[in-house]
C-alpha cells in the first residue's frame, strides 16, 4: 500500500509570508479611517492626522494604526484625540468590515517621515560639502 502525502500548492511569491486577509482588512481600515478623519470626526486635535499604514494581526483581533501629522500639529494632543474617538472609529469599522470581531485599535506615531526628512537633510549637507570642496 502506498501512502499519499498531501502537498500544499504554493503560488509563486505567496509563500510563507503575510496572509492575504489581514492585509485586506488593514487596507479597509486605513481607507475607512481616512474617510472618518476627513468627513465625520470633528475633534480639532485630529484634524492634522494622516494615517500612514495599518498592520493587522493574523487572528484579526488587533490592529496597529500608524499616523503622522501634517503641519505643526501637536503629537500628544493628536494621540489623545485618537484615543477619545476610538469607540466611534470601531463602531464605524464594524459597519464597514462586517466581521465577527472588530480589531482592537492601537495608535502609534509613525517616525518614518521624520527619519526620511533627517536623511534628506544629511544628504543635502553632504552634497553641499562636496560641491564646495571641488
Amino acid at each position: 500500500m502506498v501512502a499519499h502525502s498531501k502537498s500544499k500548492f504554493v503560488m509563486p511569491g505567496l509563500g510563507p509570508g503575510p496572509k492575504r486577509r489581514p492585509i485586506r482588512v488593514a487596507d479597509m481600515i486605513k481607507a475607512e479611517m481616512a474617510t472618518l478623519l476627513l468627513r465625520k470626526i470633528k475633534d480639532p486635535r485630529v484634524s492634522q492626522v494622516v494615517i500612514t499604514r495599518v498592520q493587522v494581526s493574523d487572528d484579526l483581533r488587533h490592529a496597529q494604526v500608524y499616523y503622522t501629522m501634517l503641519g505643526d500639529g501637536n503629537i500628544k494632543d493628536a494621540a489623545q484625540g485618537l484615543e477619545s474617538t476610538k469607540g466611534f472609529i470601531r463602531s464605524s469599522l464594524a459597519r464597514v468590515l462586517e466581521m465577527k470581531y472588530v480589531p482592537a485599535l492601537q495608535f502609534k506615531y509613525d517616525l518614518a517621515g521624520e527619519r526620511q526628512s533627517e536623511m534628506d537633510q544629511i544628504f543635502r549637507e553632504i552634497a553641499e560639502d562636496n560641491g564646495s570642496s571641488s
